[in-house]
């Protein structure tokens, strides 16, 4: 019998796995989809929210700002790109001073330090490129940015390097109490276990719900952006946020820890879990609010366009614990934004609760270090000709546009929890990200997927599921069709 079985691979479960894996317990994650990261952690704002926002005595004012709080030293250990660029709260009328006056209280309440409100003059001298009608703005110095997919894939690298187990393609069809623990079955296994945790993200209802009569329900809710090429890196210096309204925090235009700029989110109510579609009025809001913040936005240099859901539940704050009537059953449920923000501090707070009530002993052996993948775009000239002499694969640009070679695409399929469709490689290494979004650098990297997996071309899918990128002989056989061609 297991100790703990984690459904859900995206941040918030394997954030978990990572400080379960402190102490000794036999831990398993099971993710439905090919890979982690493939929910709502792959798809948001990458903000590391300041925690002004939430309201006071909710879960989310706790472990926003708590989470905040252990940004630093968690990305410190486990490598990963962030940037305390700070966040501003931008108003477009002398009119709402009393609304940022509001936010600036219960700011202060959550514990957030160091907030201020400043004028149109210092907000132009910060950020000369703001709106013509920005008025001012809520000064939120805690804040900054971060890769969400490498924080995730982080996670994940260093829980099984601790010990931690995952399995992937493992959606879960049931779960049960038995005698002693709990049974979770999937499709083609079942598992017996102590403890439960419930991270399945927009899922997080179903689970929660097979075993307790504390019912919640998730109502997705989605969120449409545009990325701008990366020469509008210095545009904005912080985080540029719009007065939030009861649907969010609004329409953002943000810089990201690699360089490009983040528009949007919406934020629209929609009935099905898995419709990520972008639309054209969606996308035609982002870009009629966001210029209030950045007038001419560029359209000729949008990379992209992407949308992402939310699981916003009906008790509209973050679900944690055990439920009165389901003992050793630990929900995270609900965990929309800031979930980002809060996931070390939801980690490490479910995690000394399960080890508590399993009455588990700290694992000395735990390692809190994970190097992450060396970045040839980021070396100097020196380091990339010693990259070179130790590892001829650096010398192999497979993805122009992001300067992304052989080596840490290889790299990225060999690791714990590696790689294995290409969104995959793209969310590790940036391979497919750039300007030509993956024009150019795909058909090498279905080639070294197929030599790291030993599959062939049509097993190779973009993101799981069937979306297959290769179905039959890529060329025609000369002699099938009649012999040698010129």
């Amino acid at each position: 019998m297991l100790d703990v079985i984690i459904i859900g691979g995206g941040v918030i479960g394997c954030a978990i796995a990572r400080e379960l894996s402190r102490f000794k317990l036999q831990v398993l994650l099971l993710e439905k989809t090919d890979d982690i990261c493939n929910g709502q952690s792959k798809a948001n704002t990458a903000i590391i929210h300041g925690g002004y926002d939430a309201k006071p005595g909710t879960q989310k004012a706790r472990f926003n700002v708590a989470g905040n709080k252990m940004y630093e030293s968690v990305c410190a250990e486990l490598d990963v790109p962030r940037k305390w660029n700070t966040s501003l709260v931008v108003s477009f009328s002398f009119d709402d001073h009393d609304k940022l006056e509001e936010l600036l209280r219960q700011g202060a309440v959550n514990g957030v330090p160091d907030l201020r409100i400043i004028g149109q003059d210092e907000l132009r001298a910060r950020e000369p490129n703001v709106g013509r009608t920005a008025a001012e703005a809520l000064l939120v110095p805690t804040g900054g940015i971060v890769c969400p997919y490498e924080l995730t894939a982080a996670f994940a690298e260093n829980a099984a390097t601790n010990g931690v187990k995952f399995r992937r393609n493992a959606e879960v069809i049931s779960v049960a109490k038995t005698e002693g623990g709990w049974r979770v079955a999937c499709k083609d296994a079942v598992y017996r276990t102590r403890a439960v945790v419930n991270a399945a993200g927009l899922y997080s209802d179903r689970i929660n719900n097979m075993v307790s009569e504390d019912e919640f329900h998730i109502h997705p809710r989605r969120g449409e952006y545009y990325i701008v090429d990366k020469k509008y890196a210095d545009v904005f210096h912080a985080a540029m946020f719009q007065l939030p309204t009861k649907m969010g925090k609004g329409i953002l235009v943000s810089p990201t820890v690699d360089g490009t700029v983040l528009i949007g989110p919406t934020a629209e109510d929609i009935d099905d879990k898995a419709d990520t579609r972008t639309t054209a009025e969606g996308l035609e809001k982002a870009l009629r609010y966001g210029s209030l913040t950045w007038e001419n936005i560029p359209r000729k240099d949008f990379i992209t366009t992407f949308s992402g859901l939310r699981a916003h539940s009906d008790k509209d704050d973050f679900i944690l614990g055990e439920p009165a009537d389901a003992p050793l059953f630990f929900n995270a449920g609900g965990v929309e934004s800031p979930g980002l923000t809060s996931s070390p501090a939801i980690g490490q707070y479910l995690a000394e609760s399960i080890a508590d009530k399993l009455g588990a002993a700290r694992n000395e052996a735990f390692d809190p270090i994970r190097h992450s993948i060396p970045k040839f775009r980021e070396m100097t000239m020196e380091e990339r000709a010693r990259a070179i002499a130790h590892n001829p694969d650096y010398a192999k640009v497979v993805c122009r546009c992001e300067t992304v070679t052989e080596a840490e695409i290889r790299e990225a399929i060999r690791r714990p929890v590696g790689a294995r469709t290409v969104d995959g490689i793209k969310r590790r290494t940036r391979a497919g990200m750039g300007r030509c979004q993956a024009g150019f650098c795909t058909p090498r990297t279905i080639e070294l997927l197929c030599e790291e997996l030993e599959l062939d071309p049509t097993e190779i899918t973009k993101c799981g599921g069937d979306s297959y990128l290769v179905q039959g002989d890529v060329l025609p056989n000369a002699e099938e069709e009649g012999g040698e061609q010129e």
